[in-house]
């Protein structure tokens, strides 16, 4: 597993992305809409930014009413999403995703629930 991303959830990710690609020299390498929220990736060296704002009354708007903006997730890359979720199971961790869902840019993800994790929400991608 590797590093792919961080996801911050902010009620404006144009602003933000703005802050971090004058901050980081970190432009923006991909947007789309879905599943309740507009998603901005910032390319870094590495891996990327995901700025995660709400579109409509979903889990970023619900996540922002109780927590404010910051911290959504850390995501790691596999190239084997169902052996990692294996191996969460056989130790232990539970899971928000039972399967590997699509996510943005049509990639496989599932998450870890952040009780399970240290408080962290934890996110496997898996590039296709």
């Amino acid at each position: 597993m590797a590093f792919d991303h961080l996801g911050i959830a902010t009620t404006d990710g144009a602003a933000l992305a703005e802050t971090f690609a004058a901050l980081f020299d970190a432009p923006v390498v991909h947007e789309e809409t879905f599943d309740g929220m507009a998603v901005r990736f910032l390319g870094l060296d590495g891996g990327y930014f995901e700025l995660l704002e709400p579109a409509d009354d979903g889990p970023i708007a619900r996540f922002l009413d109780r927590n404010g903006p910051g911290i959504h997730h850390a995501a790691l890359r596999t190239d084997d999403i169902d052996a990692a979720l294996e191996r969460a199971r056989d130790v232990g961790v539970d899971l928000v995703d039972e399967e590997p869902r699509a996510g943005a840019w049509g990639h496989d993800v599932a998450f870890l629930h952040p009780r399970s994790t240290g408080g962290v929400l934890v996110e496997y991608v898996q590039h296709e």
